[in-house]
This record gives C-alpha cells, sequence and structure tokens, in this order.
C-alpha cells in the first residue's frame, strides 16, 4: 500500500508542473524552527522557506496580524489608500535609508521594478553592470541580470544592457563602466552564488564609483535582508548606503509580499501609470510586515543572532580542521555557507535520513539560514546531526 507520502506525490505528477526539483517529503505543519510531515513525522529546519522563514514557521505575532486583518480587509485596489500600507512602508524606511516604498510580491518582481527605475532615471542611460554567480529572479529583466548561464539557457533572447563582471573585483567594475551605465546592481552576500561575502573594500569601492559616474547603487537584499546577518540588512556592515534596495523572502515572515525603497529624489522618477502591481501592498502582506519588525525587535532577535552566529562559526570552523572535506566556512550571521571538497546535495540527502533539512548551492557550499527564533537546544541538536554526517562522509 502507498505511503500518505507517495500518494500526494502521485497528485503533484498528475497535476502540477514539475518545475522543482523537490525532496520526497510531503509536509503539513510547522510551528518555529520544526516541521511534520503526512506521516507525523517531525523534522529540524535549518532551511525554512528558502530564506522566507526569518521567524520560523507561523510565528504567532505574524499569525495574529494575519488572522486579525482577514477580519477586515484582505484586498483594496492602489487606487485607494488603507493605513498599514504607510506603516509598513515607514518601518522599512527607518530600518535602513531615508526614501520611498513601492510593494510588489516576489523578489523577481522587486528586482524588475529596480530595473525599470533605473533605467527611467538613467534618462538615455540604461545599462547595469552586474556580477557573475548572481542570481535576482526568473522573470525575463532578473534573469537577464542573474549571473548564471545555467537558469538562462532556453529562454534567449535575454534582455540586452546587462554587463556581467567579476564579484568583489572592483576593477572589472570600473572597466565595465561605458556612457551608457545608470546602475550597478549587487548581492551584498551573494545566496545562490555559493555564500560569497562582498568584501568591505568592494562595496564601499562601489559607492564611491557611483557617486564618481552619477549612476545608481543597487543592493540585492531578497535573501540577506530583514536582520539574518545580525543586522537590519547586509549593506549596514559596511558603512555605506545604496541608492535603491529590494526586499522580500522574510520581509512578510512567510507572507508573500516584497518590497523596493529609493532614496526621495531617485523614488519621484516613478510616476502615475509609469509602475504597478495589483496586489502589491495589499492589507495582509503589510500587517505581516508590521508584526515582522516588531518581533524582531521586541524579542531582540538581531542580539540573538550575532550572539549565536559566533558559536556556529567557533563550531564549524572548529570542525573543518577535523574534517578533510570541508574547504572553507564562509557567511555572516545567520546567512552560512559550508564549501566541500565533495558534492553537497548527496549530504542534503542524508541529512534528510536524519530529519534534517538543509540546502546545497553551486553544488559542493551546504547553506545554512536558520531562524532568527531558533531555541539553542535546537541548534545545538542540528550541528550534532550535520557533524556526524560530515564526518562520516570525510571518513569514506
Amino acid at each position: 500500500m502507498a505511503s500518505q507520502t507517495q500518494k500526494v506525490i502521485e497528485q503533484y505528477e498528475r497535476y502540477v508542473m514539475n518545475t522543482y526539483v523537490r525532496s520526497p517529503l510531503a509536509l503539513t505543519k510547522g510551528k518555529g524552527s520544526r516541521l511534520w510531515d503526512v506521516e507525523g513525522r517531525e523534522y529540524l529546519d535549518l532551511f525554512p522557506g528558502w530564506g522566507v522563514g526569518i521567524l520560523g514557521h507561523n510565528h504567532p505575532w505574524v499569525m495574529s496580524a494575519l488572522r486579525g486583518q482577514t477580519r477586515r480587509l484582505i484586498h483594496v485596489s492602489n487606487n485607494y489608500y488603507h493605513p498599514l500600507q504607510w506603516q509598513a512602508a515607514k518601518r522599512v524606511v527607518e530600518a535602513s535609508f531615508d526614501g520611498k516604498v513601492f510593494f510588489c510580491n516576489s523578489g523577481a518582481e522587486a528586482v524588475e521594478s529596480a530595473v525599470k527605475l533605473a533605467r527611467r532615471w538613467g534618462a538615455g542611460r540604461y545599462e547595469i553592470i552586474v556580477m557573475e554567480r548572481s542570481f535576482h529572479g526568473r522573470t525575463m529583466a532578473a534573469l537577464s541580470a542573474t549571473g548564471q548561464s545555467k537558469y538562462q539557457q532556453g529562454f534567449e533572447p535575454l534582455l540586452p544592457g546587462f554587463i556581467r563582471v567579476p564579484f568583489n573585483d572592483l576593477e572589472a567594475v570600473r572597466r565595465a563602466i561605458t556612457p551608457k551605465t545608470c546602475a550597478v546592481l549587487v548581492e551584498p552576500i551573494q545566496g545562490e552564488g555559493g555564500l560569497r561575502v562582498g568584501t568591505d573594500a568592494f562595496l564601499q569601492g562601489l559607492r564611491q564609483l557611483c557617486d564618481e559616474h552619477r549612476f545608481l547603487l543597487i543592493m540585492d537584499e531578497v535573501q540577506s535582508g530583514m536582520g539574518r546577518t545580525g543586522k537590519w540588512f547586509a549593506y549596514q556592515h559596511t558603512g555605506i548606503t545604496p541608492d535603491v534596495m529590494v526586499l522580500a523572502k522574510a520581509l512578510g515572515g512567510g507572507f508573500p509580499i516584497a518590497a523596493m525603497i529609493a532614496r526621495r529624489s531617485v523614488a519621484d522618477t516613478l510616476t502615475p501609470g509609469s509602475h504597478a502591481s495589483t496586489f502589491g501592498g495589499n492589507p495582509l502582506g503589510c500587517a505581516a510586515i508590521v508584526a515582522v519588525f516588531e518581533a524582531i525587535e521586541k524579542q531582540a532577535l538581531l542580539q540573538k543572532v550575532n550572539t549565536l552566529s559566533r558559536v556556529i562559526f567557533e563550531r564549524l570552523r572548529k570542525l573543518a580542521t577535523r574534517c578533510p572535506i570541508i574547504q572553507e566556512v564562509r557567511g555572516r550571521g545567520f546567512m552560512i555557507g559550508i564549501e566541500l571538497t565533495v558534492a553537497g546535495r548527496p549530504l542534503v540527502s542524508a541529512a534528510l535520513d536524519e530529519r534534517l533539512l538543509l540546502n546545497c548551492t553551486q553544488d559542493t557550499v551546504l547553506r545554512l539560514l536558520p531562524a532568527m527564533t531558533i531555541a539553542k537546544l535546537e541548534l545545538n541538536r542540528a550541528l550534532s546531526i550535520l557533524e556526524g554526517i560530515l564526518l562520516k562522509k570525510a571518513q569514506g
């Protein structure tokens, strides 16, 4: 007799497009850093929702905000006003830099918004310098900006005007500048690119180049934002401020909503009718944003990330000294990459067998994005499982 999991998989195969590489796991319930499948088995999640679950699964403050809002108003056209949208925008501005916010639904849509803003602001200048190994989304402009050809195959011709250079190579950026350049688009930490951290010198140099040549610095903080690195946004570690920033994933604590913030003089480039998003800034999403900010602040989660991340990195780097398949441990805060000398996907499968969920990117980099709310006991148990898997693999 087929298991409940197999029955779910069979119905997916019949009715759902096959556009994802899925693990054989059918999930029904979540709480914090724990998940349960249809068979009732419990799992520890070190990669909740590809970074969406910054507060873990079903954080009570977010759930309360959503339940309360559903009793009042789910959707309202952007031809009208509702108080939660300005409240959510104010939260984003106060945590980042003085500007205005455009709300949409996904990271790719936020990137599309930033590309349109930059090109209109450029007034004839349209080229955007982007980074190799970057990832900005699956829609056409976001895909064209992405620096990984494997995602672009079969979708050509791509949108022109994106100039790729190596990440962390300021001189390459300088050489790529032309009279048509209007912006630089960069992730301060490349998540899908293998947890590669932009150096302070590189990001500060980008800011100087943008000021010198009068084009925009756009930060893609879809994965690194909302406290994941121990500050609200990863760019804040470098002492610079972008002109434009895009957010999604963790912004709604599990509810789909995204945002683009631009400094005021740039934001006014977009005028009524020049850009829109039907569901952008809806009351449910904005209620979730406000709840996420309140939870991070009132539960002192930034401080928690800074404290626990030091423990995590110390433990993993100590492990690397006795585990030869670990080439490097890198990242910042709760954005952690373990680069291996062997393929990572078999280790993800081995972790799943031990009821631990994590991710592999760039074939050999294990990626951990734990929730800010994870309990110390849960974190220690997860790391112990991971250590055991890595040492077993190293021993052959």
